[in-house]
């Protein structure tokens, strides 16, 4: 049988790792929320579903980990090809001449 401190702090690890609800006091628990919070009620005599929780807690820590890296050590990922090639040329001492374009007639 499975300490109910133990229980709570898996229930409580793995809200962390979900993205956060909002905060207007009338928000309901999320369907996600409801479903953790039955499952840890009933299911949380078997060891087996306690390792699947510990199991998807690490998995979850790990993806968020992955995208805090990655957009530390990628930032021009989410910019756009033209925005990106000219913070690269900045980056290495230059500026890109200006394109002559339709405004400058």
């Amino acid at each position: 049988m499975a300490q109910p401190a133990r229980l709570r702090s898996l229930y409580r690890s793995l809200l962390r790792e979900l993205p956060p609800r909002p905060l207007s006091p009338t928000a309901s628990r999320s369907p996600l929320h409801q479903k953790l919070r039955q499952s840890f009620s009933n299911d949380a005599s078997q060891e087996n579903a306690i390792t699947q929780a510990e199991q998807l807690i690490q998995y979850l820590k790990a993806q968020r980990q992955y995208t805090t890296l990655l957009e530390r050590y990628n930032p021009g990922m989410n910019m756009d090809e033209e925005e990106r090639i000219r913070l690269s040329a900045r980056r290495v001492g230059m500026d890109l001449p200006r394109e002559y374009g339709r405004n400058q007639i």
